[in-house]
């Protein structure tokens, strides 16, 4: 175990000595794990812990803080039995029953934890903690029966507070925060405004950062109903607060609903109030990293770091070197932070990989199974599900997903396959794993059987969930992108287990038994490289329909006497070294053509020179690229007007990005490569009928570019009927291909 700030372990003697002489050296042993507690040295005070007991096996607090030090260590089995064997010594001890109600929580053991609340309720009635913890247990069970019974604690825990305004308020507000947690949004609300006019009574019995807090909640609660003219003046008033934490919370829900503007200026504000704090400059650094505003963020990380030692700060600099295109170095750091320890940098080395020039895909393929072997150990045996084996029955499927909000490639593929479901024949439901609301979640929620939000889940709670719903085959929607799930993949919670669509290429994790593909982007020959059995739909691997309107640009016949433009809507990460090389080539074959580079990096000045400058080294003149931001997406689609061809990345090809090309009447020219993430471009040209448009390699692709743009009269013609072709294609056609994949899931039952 990894010990936190201390370098020696306390030895453990054999006890020996007279019965109260035992008892002293256990007190002793016990105050030195206490002090060792408190410090945060988890391993030294579980040690100390351990002697304590060694030396007297009746001291119930030794037992605790055993119990509390496995619960910090994440072993919540062995916490669980050591708070068991604290209370066979005390069962009258209400932290025990507290705690160890938590515990079971935690490990998914639902009546087990009310049962432990509510004795802990019973040894000490007048603490409020044990009946708002039997309210929110109650409240989760979602039965009609629990919730009578969650009332009357969530009232007893009120009626305690003795008409204290400042007591009123924390009940009222720590009930808000259980049913966030839980994905309540309505009724947390119901909590939270039933504090609001309490302190509106008694203004100065809270302070602005309590206050702060409320709003905050408060902001959250509403912007996941889809109320955010009430939430932007909850966040306005937030803002007023001092404390470091509130200020970060703050920040963090305002990114979270896509504030990133209102985000960065709040955590600015922490900046200037606590500006000794290393944490603050980082947070600051953090925010403008996801916000693509790339040379600030070196520079508030450089801040962060002067101030004191960051142990994330590795990693926030391999983020940046990421979305800077060095995808080597990303690569480099990442798995640095691998090989000294940290396992959660795992899936950020296997992301690196997919952009990298210099690995081959077998390379890749190794590299992923190398990583993520260890997480299959102790798996569950797929034999030990008792679902029906009927062939014909509805198939109970479940998704995991934290992306359903708007612009979110997920999203824009997913919501029109939920618009087509086979509901009947395929229940679904769908496990929430994301921390960001708008419009197009709560559509997603409409869409689906079971909607359940799973952010705040353990591990335990989450395969409890899926198997007490029974679910025949769970599909994974986002492999190693954020708050994904895969190490509970790797210990299966399912019978048939499946992903798809938000990771290019094989996870490389144990027990995920299939991915779907298609027979261009996941040929036979290259099945070697998948973790997975490869599945493959018809047609193409994904389709693409989207339900937003947006209108087909106006195609004048002056196009044809412009300069023709070349262009990327591509991430910076896939302008890899190779790719720069590979477009400079197109330009030079193509004397007075343009490239139009459009991506978040870009409203970077820093990203737009290093870009300028990478050209430059190739041959190609500033005044031969323009550099465009983002901006929101109806507006970015009407862009696509401004190109007349596109170029596709190597070796990570655009999957959005082209697909969305296509659709506003831009053709893609693409190169077929070696695994999944590289041949996506091939899959989409090639399901649209046009396999003139892809390459074999670098010449032909050069070739291609030569070719196409030579006639500009009969480019023009073909891109003014490029969706209506398209349309006509089964692979935009999001009912057969809805279809396709239903039945697809139920092929991969019965052969699994």
């Amino acid at each position: 175990m990894k010990r936190n700030g201390h370098n020696k372990s306390p030895k453990i003697q054999n006890p020996s000595g007279s019965e109260e002489a035992l008892k002293a050296q256990a007190a002793a042993a016990f105050n030195r794990g206490n002090a060792a507690f408190r410090e945060s040295r988890w391993v030294d005070a579980l040690e100390f812990a351990e002697r304590a007991i060694a030396l007297n096996p009746s001291l119930p607090i030794a037992h605790v803080l055993k119990a509390r030090c496995h619960a910090r260590l994440g072993d919540l089995t062995a916490a669980r039995d050591a708070f068991a064997a604290a209370l066979r010594l005390d069962d009258r001890h209400f932290s025990s029953w507290l705690e160890l109600g938590n515990v079971s929580r935690r490990l998914g053991e639902r009546e087990r934890a009310i049962q432990c609340y509510e004795r802990a309720a019973a040894c000490d009635p007048q603490d409020a903690r044990g009946h708002l913890a039997c309210a929110r247990a109650l409240e989760e069970l979602d039965q009609a029966s629990a919730q009578d019974r969650a009332a009357f604690h969530y009232h007893r825990a009120l009626n305690l507070s003795g008409n204290e305004p400042a007591k009123l308020v924390e009940i009222h507000h720590a009930m808000g925060r259980f049913r966030l947690d839980f994905g309540n949004a309505p009724r947390a609300l119901e909590a939270l405004r039933a504090a609001m006019p309490i302190f509106a009574l008694s203004p100065k019995t809270l302070t602005i950062d309590m206050k702060s807090e409320l709003f905050i909640d408060m902001a959250d609660a509403l912007l996941r109903l889809g109320l955010e003219d009430e939430a932007s003046d909850l966040l306005s008033r937030a803002s007023a607060a001092e404390r470091e934490a509130t200020l970060t919370r703050l920040a963090q829900l305002g990114f979270r609903f896509n504030l990133w503007q209102e985000a960065i200026e709040v955590l600015r504000r922490s900046v200037a109030l606590h500006p000794e704090s290393g944490t603050a400059h980082y947070n600051l650094a953090h925010m403008l990293t996801e916000s693509w505003r790339l040379e600030e963020a070196v520079e508030a990380l450089d801040a962060a770091e002067s101030q004191t030692n960051m142990p994330d700060a590795a990693s926030m600099r391999a983020t940046l070197a990421s979305k800077m295109g060095d995808a080597d170095t990303a690569l480099r750091l990442y798995r640095a932070q691998v090989d000294a320890g940290n396992r959660d940098m795992a899936s950020s080395v296997a992301m690196s990989s997919l952009y990298s020039d210099t690995m081959s895909p077998a390379e890749v393929a190794q590299l992923h199974r190398e990583l993520f072997a260890p997480l299959g150990l102790g798996a569950r045996d797929r034999s030990s599900f008792k679902n029906d084996r009927n062939p014909d029955r509805p198939l109970r499927i479940g998704m995991v997903s934290a992306d359903f909000h708007h612009q979110h490639p997920v999203n824009l593929f997913m919501q029109p396959m939920l618009a087509c479901w086979d509901h009947a024949q395929f229940p679904l439901t769908l496990y929430f794993t994301g921390i960001s609301y708008d419009d197009q979640t709560h559509l997603a929620k409409s869409r689906v059987d079971v909607w359940r939000e799973m952010t705040q889940s353990t591990p335990a709670q989450f395969a409890r969930q899926v198997e007490a719903d029974a679910i025949d085959v769970l599909i994974d929607l986002a492999g190693h992108t954020s708050q994904q799930r895969m190490h509970l993949f790797a210990r299966r919670m399912a019978p048939v287990q499946v992903t798809f669509l938000g990771y290019p290429g094989s996870t490389g994790v144990p027990n995920i038994d299939w991915i779907i593909g298609d027979s261009v982007v996941t040929p036979p020959e290259h099945d070697a490289l998948y973790n997975e059995r490869v599945a493959r739909l018809p047609e193409t691997v994904f389709c693409y329909s989207p339900e937003a309107d947006y209108p087909y640009p106006n195609m004048p016949d002056e196009l044809t006497e412009r300069p023709l433009v070349f262009g990327s809507f591509n991430n910076i990460p896939k302008l890899t070294p190779h790719t720069i090389r590979l477009w400079s080539r197109v330009l030079k074959a193509v004397p007075g053509s343009k490239l139009l580079l459009k991506a978040p990096s870009f409203g970077d000045a820093g990203a737009q020179r290093r870009y300028a400058n990478l050209f430059f080294e190739q041959g190609i003149d500033r005044e031969r690229i323009e550099f465009r931001g983002p901006v929101g997406l109806a507006d970015m689609m009407a862009e696509y007007a401004d190109l007349d061809i596109g170029l596709d990345p190597v070796p990570y090809n655009g999957g959005t990005t082209t697909l969305q090309a296509m659709w506003m009447g831009v053709p893609v020219i693409v190169k077929a490569g070696g695994h999944f993430v590289s041949r996506m471009g091939a899959s989409f040209m090639a399901a649209a009928g046009m396999p003139e448009w892809i390459a074999e390699n670098d010449d032909e692709y050069v070739a291609i570019a030569v070719e196409m743009s030579r006639d500009r009269r009969a480019l023009l013609d073909l891109k003014r009927q490029l969706r209506q072709n398209l349309v006509s294609k089964p692979g935009w056609d999001r009912t057969k291909y809805t279809r396709e994949f239903c039945g697809l899931l139920r092929q991969l039952w019965n052969q699994t």
